[in-house]
């Protein structure tokens, strides 16, 4: 089952499995930074095993001049200990459909140079393009 978690319980649940991509959050900073988020239209999905969070994903939908409408895929991980069994590509064709209701005529992410299996994943079980590089400068 794949669910739209809403509550800050569920919410809470799904940080479990997104702490393994973002280690650096704690609680309190997941829940402060998911209201900005949130009123910016970021939503945070789950694919569930059971009672449990196997995987989670964190989405938003906009419009730009080269992609059109899509949603951007800002976190897409599976529990450390389910990876290997389908649910990165179950979540994923999950966020194609889900764009597609949405009107969106692509799906777009971004991932770190350091993870080579995830893009493996992305390029060749499903089929996306590395289409660009990202850069980023702190201020």
């Amino acid at each position: 089952m794949i669910k739209h978690l809403q509550t800050i319980e569920e919410l809470l649940q799904g940080f479990t499995v997104l702490k393994e991509l973002r280690p650096h959050l704690s609680e309190e900073s997941f829940l402060g930074i998911y209201e900005t988020m949130h009123r910016e239209g970021y939503e945070v999905h789950a694919l569930f095993d059971g009672e449990e969070v196997v995987a989670v994903t964190g989405i938003i939908t906009l419009t730009n001049f080269y992609d059109g409408r899509h949603i951007y895929v800002y976190d897409l991980v599976t529990k450390s200990t389910s990876r290997s069994k389908g649910y990165g590509e179950k979540l994923l064709e999950y966020i194609e459909e889900l764009g597609k209701e949405k009107g969106c005529v692509k799906v777009t992410l971004s991932s770190g140079l350091a993870r080579v299996d995830a893009h493996r994943f992305y390029e060749e079980k499903m089929d996306y393009e590395k289409a660009s590089y990202v850069f980023r400068k702190t201020l």
